[in-house]
């Protein structure tokens, strides 16, 4: 038995997980436990790791255990959020996971629009906690999706354009580093931590809580969820570029192709029918106003289904999960945009045609607004200026398909490069498979700066269980 080169053990090796079950105050999973294999389950199907031991951590206390932990013993470490990494970097095999799933407080103070997270909470518990005061902090468009993973690699959602990213309404984050130390990183302490967990990733500890400025929303919002016949799908894309000219940062609109679910919701003659979507919400004040706003999208065409109108923004929220079960396989790509000019629609739209599983999406979401006030170098997410960024979603169900789904989104992700400035959003990223020029491709010039910060709190690398950043040598 040796360390190599990574600091992970190699051969045979039976970690002491007795001695670390003494160390913290919550469960300690072990492959000999019934609740073993629900345990190690995350929602990418997929994604089928067996780790030495998932502790259940109940605070900060048990999160330090672990850490310090796996680094005396080199064993591999992840953190377990929500769990809903398209990627499956919440476990890993034969290491510690640390598991937040039971830490998911949420605490408001509307006077001074703030939200305390705790690291396992979902976006559905922000929004519920949130929505309380009216007030509501930019996250993703899947509810269950967790707060810490879709913030950390900077946060898509439906106020992108008016309140910016998730991780650009971070104001603390309280973690634990490699060498075990609790503390904060803000604008005034730790400023460089704070800077690189703004976009960086998993990369520089384990977040506990995160604390976010909220702004005023809702309880209802008008949004729109429309489907029209995919025959349009080119002319569709054409009208998103038109709309996005004009659009109002108040909606961060985003279309895509997609099939007709077989499902009760859903009229029987629309079912397996081939569509392209447009799917946005209002986030400005006025209802009426945001009808208005949101109209041009619905009546694009007939609609084959609309699911349109005022709802509660938490309702709003929710739309799409069902559309992503636990157990699905899932394999996403994503590339940003220079323009949606008509060759780059063309091969979307051929794509969109030869997707392999009727569940699959090619998804263009409009960027913009909110997020490109911010300067590039503000924080480590690293691209602000590209006007769209394309999603390619592989989902499908069985196995057998794993080969067609994972080839058809890589194919399309390279045909899409010719249309591209370049760089990647980190929470779609394939499996990472292109390793360190995945990573550089993600964060551009702030790649070199994140490196230094890494080498300062995870000089060792712990923390690689995700796209990784690798610490700049020593001088």
């Amino acid at each position: 038995m040796a360390i190599d080169e990574s600091g992970e053990r190699t051969g045979q090796y039976e970690p002491p997980v007795a001695a670390l079950a003494e160390r913290v105050a919550g469960a300690v999973i072990t492959p000999e436990q019934p609740e073993y294999d629900e345990a190690r389950t995350v929602w990418n199907g997929l994604v089928d790791r067996r780790p030495a031991a998932i502790v259940r951590c109940t605070g900060t206390a048990d999160v330090v255990a672990c850490v310090d932990f796996a680094r005396e013993e080199h064993l591999p470490l992840s953190v377990r959020g929500g769990g809903h990494n398209v990627a499956g970097t919440a476990v890993c095999d034969d290491g510690i996971v640390v598991d937040l799933s039971e830490l998911r407080g949420v605490h408001v103070d509307p006077n001074r629009r703030r939200v305390r997270v705790a690291g396992g909470a979902t976006w559905a518990d922000v929004d519920r906690e949130a929505q309380q005061f009216g007030l509501a902090v930019p996250g993703g468009v899947v509810s269950d999706t967790g707060v810490a993973g879709l913030t950390l690699g900077g946060g898509f959602g439906h106020l992108r354009r008016t309140y910016g990213l998730s991780c650009d309404a971070l104001r603390s984050v309280d973690l634990v580093t490699a060498n075990g130390d609790a503390l904060t990183a803000s604008a005034d302490e730790h400023e460089d931590l704070f800077w690189a967990l703004r976009g960086g990733g998993g990369n520089f500890g384990v977040v506990t809580s995160f604390e976010f400025e909220a702004y005023p929303l809702g309880p209802d919002v008008a949004g729109c969820l429309v489907f029209h016949p995919a025959a349009r799908a080119t002319e569709a894309f054409q009208f998103l570029r038109e709309y996005a000219a004009d659009a109002p940062e108040e909606v961060s609109p985003l279309a895509f192709t997609a099939t007709v679910p077989d499902e009760p919701e859903f009229p029987e003659t629309a079912r397996g029918e081939p569509v392209v979507g447009f799917f946005a919400c209002y986030a400005g004040e006025d209802l009426e106003t945001g009808l208005n706003v949101l109209a041009p999208l619905r009546e694009f065409d007939t609609p084959v289904l609309d699911f349109s109108g005022i709802m509660p923004y938490t309702e709003f929220q929710r739309v799409l999960d069902e559309d992503y079960p636990d157990g699905r396989r899932y394999y996403w790509k994503s590339t940003y945009l220079t323009g949606l000019s008509d060759a780059a629609i063309d091969a979307i739209v051929a794509a969109s045609e030869t997707a392999p599983s009727p569940l699959s999406t090619v998804d263009v979401w409009q960027l913009g607004g909110a997020i490109a006030d911010v300067d590039e170098g503000e924080t480590a997410f690293g691209e602000r200026d590209a006007p769209y960024m394309l999603g390619i979603e592989a989902n499908w169900d069985d196995a057998e398909g794993d080969d067609a789904n994972i080839a058809w989104a890589r194919e399309l992700y390279e045909t899409m490069q010719e249309f591209s400035p370049g760089g990647l959003y980190v929470n779609f990223p394939g499996f990472g498979e292109e390793g360190e020029e995945l990573v550089r491709a993600v964060y551009g010039d702030n790649y070199d700066r994140l490196q230094q910060v890494k080498a300062r709190y995870d000089p060792d690398n712990l923390f690689r269980a995700n796209q990784n950043i690798t610490p700049a040598p020593s001088a």
